[in-house]
């Protein structure tokens, strides 16, 4: 019984071994895919877009406030107490400067309308940005898991180049030595061939995730790690 238990025991070590070695969840570090999401957020022309359209929103705030000095008008008349014509009657009480000022009421009501919408359009750049960011942060993710994903295919390929090579050469040594058939011969070497295929496809597949992931992120991911 107590061997029946260890054997059980080692039995599911061997499981948990061989599961773990199968999984790229022990690959992935949240935060270094934190430190992406960082980086394409700073990086990224279009998130640049949105700073530059938030400084244009809030100058045209400000302006819209300052436009309330447009509302209030100065006049000025000035008539000569002094004239070369007879004919144009005097009247002392017009005569010199004269200055004013003038409203523009359809300005006055107006003018609230034009600085709420202004500060509506603020807020509606910020939310662009908002949804921006959560799209972007999203793309990150996709994309780094696809890069951890074509990290560890590309290393079981490597794996299985190596035990094909191993292979070959040790059917190869014995098929030398008349220990080993053709046939065997002949199915290690198209195993070996198939093995360096599919590491180059996944070498390819490899650096077409990098380049998507450094694309979005805008920067090298060397130096980030």
């Amino acid at each position: 019984m107590i061997l029946k238990n260890i054997f059980f025991v080692l039995f599911f070590l061997f499981v948990h071994s061989c599961l773990a070695q199968e999984s790229m969840m022990s690959d992935i570090s949240p935060e270094f895919m934190e430190k992406l999401v960082v980086a394409a957020k700073s990086n990224y022309p279009k998130a640049k877009t949105f700073d530059h359209s938030i400084k244009i929103a809030k100058m045209n705030i400000q302006k819209a406030q300052l436009d309330w000095l447009n509302i209030v008008s100065f006049i000025y008349l000035y008539s000569p107490t002094n004239t070369a014509d007879p004919g144009v009657a005097r009247n002392s009480i017009l005569s010199g400067f004269q200055a004013g000022f003038s409203l523009s009421i359809g300005t006055i009501l107006q003018k609230p309308g034009i600085v709420k919408a202004s500060r509506e359009e603020l807020e509606i750049v910020r939310l662009g940005k908002d949804e921006y960011f959560l799209n972007i942060e999203s793309t990150v993710q996709q994309r780094y898991y696809l890069y951890i994903q074509q990290q560890y295919l590309l290393n079981w390929k490597a794996k299985d180049l190596q035990n094909a090579e191993n292979t070959l050469k040790d059917i190869k040594y014995k098929f030398e030595k008349g220990e080993e058939s053709f046939e065997n011969y002949n199915k290690a070497q198209s195993t070996y061939s198939s093995a360096v295929q599919a590491k180059i496809q996944a070498e390819s597949a490899f650096l077409i995730a990098k380049c998507n992931l450094e694309e979005i992120i805008g920067e090298k991911l060397e130096r980030l790690q």
